[in-house]
């Protein structure tokens, strides 16, 4: 574990899991009405949102319909991926058991097949969050984000291999689930490789198709007009998509954990505190929040992943409290200060070196004994 994590006796990370274990039984033993009214209610306004906005861009080409069309798309399509797409395929909304809000049956409004996203992201992801060489999700393939990560002179132009994935994020998203680092070394199983790809070529069909021809069309003669306002939107939900998950991991002080981290040995406890030291929050107001699909409260979502997003807010004061207690980090700060982080560490360790000065552990926080 990290030095942040050094004062923690084997007796605190069981009370550690004891009292999230709680947490967590409380929050979904309440989950009810008001929980699906909140989901309906938000899947309605992206809808509405969505047939406004190509409305808009089908009834003129004048620049501000342009403009309120294209804006108002690109909200929709965030609210899908975001709050709607990526927590129903969490398994949020299960316990509702209605089959057309339910993590197996549905697809978002995105290039990258569901199911695939679901292994690299709900599997892979969520088990070996920030382990290097096990979660991919540690610089995605490209980019090296961490000073343990090894240097190549292929790390020297990352600033622009992130703008280019900010920009096309749902493709690198498509492509995550391939296991790049495989395919290079030529130990990937080649069968499963094509049918991957057989299936995101399917998908981009089926977006482009809809994107980028069948609502053009229907736009008649703003068919220019509107292809571009669909691309705009897509690019500027990608950019939004990859700014909120990149702040959720990987600005400030956010731990990464060594290839022979002992997963294996790993105790409850040990999962939460990794969870813990591995996640960053954004601050902001309920607009805000929705408009992250909750990941503001990465910290509280890497905890408890399946637990319905409209639920992190409340739940965050008491993590936080418990880090106050146990000495542990709560990594949260403003927007612009964690894309300004996240960003820093982007250019930083495009160049070698970088690792940090060793930090002395700190001191353990004044409480009472716990009880083993």
């Amino acid at each position: 574990m990290p030095p942040s994590t050094d004062h923690l006796t084997p007796a605190d990370y069981a009370a550690i899991a004891r009292e999230l274990d709680a947490l967590r039984e409380e929050i979904t033993a309440d989950l009810g009405e008001r929980d699906a009214d909140y989901i309906h209610r938000v899947i309605r306004w992206q809808r509405g949102l969505e047939i406004g906005g190509r409305a808009l861009l089908m009834a003129s080409a004048l620049p501000p319909a342009w403009l309120a069309g294209t804006a108002t798309l690109a909200v929709a399509k965030i609210l899908e991926n975001m709050e709607i797409g990526h927590n129903v395929m969490h398994g949020q909304w299960d316990w509702m058991r209605d089959p057309k809000i339910h993590s197996t049956t549905w697809e978002w409004d995105n290039v990258s097949p569901a199911e695939q996203w679901k292994h690299s992201h709900n599997v892979v992801h969520h088990t070996f969050t920030n382990v290097l060489g096990k979660d991919d999700d540690v610089g995605y393939g490209i980019l090296r984000v961490a000073p343990e990560q090894p240097w190549s002179w292929g790390n020297v132009p990352q600033p622009i291999y992130n703008l280019l994935l900010a920009m096309f994020f749902e493709y690198g998203v498509a492509l995550h689930d391939l296991e790049l680092d495989k395919i290079r070394e030529g130990t990937h199983d080649e069968e499963a490789t094509k049918a991957k790809l057989r299936a995101i070529g399917r998908k981009i069909r089926r977006q482009w198709g809809k994107d980028y021809l069948a609502f053009p069309l229907l736009s008649g003669p703003q068919f220019v007009s509107t292809l571009a306002a669909n691309f705009t939107a897509n690019v500027v939900r990608n950019v939004w998509a990859h700014t909120i998950i990149f702040c959720g991991h990987f600005p400030g002080d956010v731990e990464v954990f060594e290839e022979d981290y002992p997963l294996d040995k790993e105790t409850r406890g040990e999962w939460y505190v990794r969870q813990l030291t591995g996640s960053a929050n954004i601050t902001g107001g309920p607009l805000f929040h929705l408009m992250t699909g909750n990941l503001s409260h990465q910290v509280e979502h890497h905890l408890f992943p399946d637990i319905p997003s409209n639920r992190y807010a409340e739940i965050a004061p008491r993590v936080r409290d418990l880090c106050a207690r146990y000495g542990l980090p709560y990594h949260t700060g403003s927007l612009s200060k964690q894309v300004a982080s996240t960003w820093k560490k982007i250019f930083r360790y495009a160049l070698p070196g970088g690792a940090p000065k060793p930090k002395p552990a700190p001191k353990p926080p004044a409480r009472e004994p716990v009880a083993a």
